[in-house]
Protein backbone atom coordinates (compact mmCIF):
# COMPACT_ATOMS: atom_id res chain seq x y z
CA UNK A 1 0.00 0.00 0.00
CA UNK A 2 1.22 3.47 -0.88
CA UNK A 3 1.69 5.96 1.94
CA UNK A 4 -0.44 9.12 1.84
CA UNK A 5 0.57 12.46 3.35
CA UNK A 6 -1.79 14.60 5.40
CA UNK A 7 -0.07 17.97 5.70
CA UNK A 8 -1.37 20.68 8.03
CA UNK A 9 -0.06 24.21 7.54
CA UNK A 10 -0.77 26.32 10.62
CA UNK A 11 1.21 29.44 9.70
CA UNK A 12 0.69 32.25 7.23
CA UNK A 13 2.56 35.44 6.44
CA UNK A 14 3.63 35.78 10.10
CA UNK A 15 5.90 32.72 9.69
CA UNK A 16 6.66 32.65 5.96
CA UNK A 17 9.37 29.98 5.96
CA UNK A 18 7.28 27.50 7.95
CA UNK A 19 4.27 28.24 5.77
CA UNK A 20 6.20 27.79 2.54
CA UNK A 21 7.80 24.55 3.76
CA UNK A 22 4.40 22.92 4.16
CA UNK A 23 3.26 23.96 0.69
CA UNK A 24 6.60 22.92 -0.82
CA UNK A 25 6.47 19.44 0.72
CA UNK A 26 2.85 19.02 -0.40
CA UNK A 27 3.67 20.03 -3.98
CA UNK A 28 6.81 17.86 -4.08
CA UNK A 29 4.84 14.87 -2.82
CA UNK A 30 2.10 15.38 -5.41
CA UNK A 31 4.75 15.65 -8.14
CA UNK A 32 6.15 12.31 -6.92
CA UNK A 33 2.76 10.64 -7.15
CA UNK A 34 2.09 10.57 -3.42
CA UNK A 35 -1.56 11.06 -2.39
CA UNK A 36 -1.72 14.40 -0.54
CA UNK A 37 -4.31 16.11 1.63
CA UNK A 38 -3.24 19.67 2.47
CA UNK A 39 -5.00 21.30 5.42
CA UNK A 40 -4.90 25.09 5.77
CA UNK A 41 -5.45 26.14 9.36
CA UNK A 42 -4.92 29.31 11.36
CA UNK A 43 -3.55 32.14 9.24
CA UNK A 44 -2.84 29.72 6.38
CA UNK A 45 -6.60 29.61 5.77
CA UNK A 46 -6.30 32.95 3.97
CA UNK A 47 -4.38 31.28 1.13
CA UNK A 48 -7.57 29.49 0.07
CA UNK A 49 -9.06 32.86 -0.89
CA UNK A 50 -8.52 33.80 -4.56
CA UNK A 51 -5.53 36.10 -5.01
CA UNK A 52 -4.10 35.71 -1.52
CA UNK A 53 -1.43 33.12 -2.39
CA UNK A 54 -0.26 35.39 -5.22
CA UNK A 55 0.46 38.13 -2.66
CA UNK A 56 2.78 35.86 -0.62
CA UNK A 57 6.48 36.30 -1.28
CA UNK A 58 9.51 34.53 0.14
CA UNK A 59 12.99 34.92 -1.35
CA UNK A 60 14.44 31.79 -2.97
CA UNK A 61 11.10 29.97 -2.76
CA UNK A 62 8.68 28.82 -5.43
CA UNK A 63 5.61 31.04 -5.69
CA UNK A 64 2.99 29.88 -3.18
CA UNK A 65 0.28 30.19 -5.82
CA UNK A 66 2.13 27.70 -8.06
CA UNK A 67 2.57 25.25 -5.19
CA UNK A 68 -1.10 25.51 -4.24
CA UNK A 69 -2.18 25.05 -7.85
CA UNK A 70 -0.15 21.86 -8.20
CA UNK A 71 -1.69 20.41 -5.05
CA UNK A 72 -5.19 21.34 -6.22
CA UNK A 73 -4.59 19.52 -9.52
CA UNK A 74 -3.69 16.18 -7.98
CA UNK A 75 -4.47 16.33 -4.25
CA UNK A 76 -7.03 17.66 -1.82
CA UNK A 77 -7.00 21.06 -0.11
CA UNK A 78 -9.10 21.72 2.97
CA UNK A 79 -9.67 24.75 5.19
CA UNK A 80 -10.47 24.05 8.82
CA UNK A 81 -14.11 24.77 9.67
CA UNK A 82 -13.35 26.79 12.80
CA UNK A 83 -10.50 28.67 11.12
CA UNK A 84 -12.79 29.66 8.25
CA UNK A 85 -15.53 30.76 10.66
CA UNK A 86 -13.12 32.88 12.72
CA UNK A 87 -12.09 34.68 9.54
CA UNK A 88 -15.62 35.07 8.19
CA UNK A 89 -14.87 32.75 5.28
CA UNK A 90 -17.54 30.62 3.64
CA UNK A 91 -17.30 28.05 0.86
CA UNK A 92 -18.22 30.68 -1.75
CA UNK A 93 -15.17 32.75 -0.70
CA UNK A 94 -12.66 30.01 -1.50
CA UNK A 95 -10.77 28.92 -4.60
CA UNK A 96 -12.68 26.34 -6.60
CA UNK A 97 -11.75 22.87 -5.44
CA UNK A 98 -10.95 23.83 -1.84
CA UNK A 99 -13.34 22.43 0.75
CA UNK A 100 -14.15 23.32 4.33
CA UNK A 101 -14.09 20.47 6.86
CA UNK A 102 -13.55 20.00 10.57
CA UNK A 103 -11.35 18.14 13.00
CA UNK A 104 -13.18 14.80 12.63
CA UNK A 105 -12.25 14.75 8.93
CA UNK A 106 -8.65 15.62 9.70
CA UNK A 107 -8.42 12.86 12.30
CA UNK A 108 -10.00 10.35 9.92
CA UNK A 109 -7.42 11.17 7.25
CA UNK A 110 -4.48 11.29 9.67
CA UNK A 111 -5.16 7.86 11.21
CA UNK A 112 -6.03 6.07 7.97
CA UNK A 113 -3.93 3.03 7.15
CA UNK A 114 -0.75 4.12 5.41
CA UNK A 115 -1.16 7.82 6.23
CA UNK A 116 1.61 10.04 7.57
CA UNK A 117 0.62 13.37 9.13
CA UNK A 118 2.98 16.34 9.04
CA UNK A 119 2.36 19.69 10.72
CA UNK A 120 4.06 22.95 9.75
Amino acid sequence: MSRALVIKVTAGEEAPERCNQGFTVAAAAVASGVPVSLWLTGEAAWFAVPGRAEEFSLPHAAPLSDLLESVLLAGRVTVCTQCAARRGLEQADLIEGVRIAGAPSFVEEAVADGAQALVY
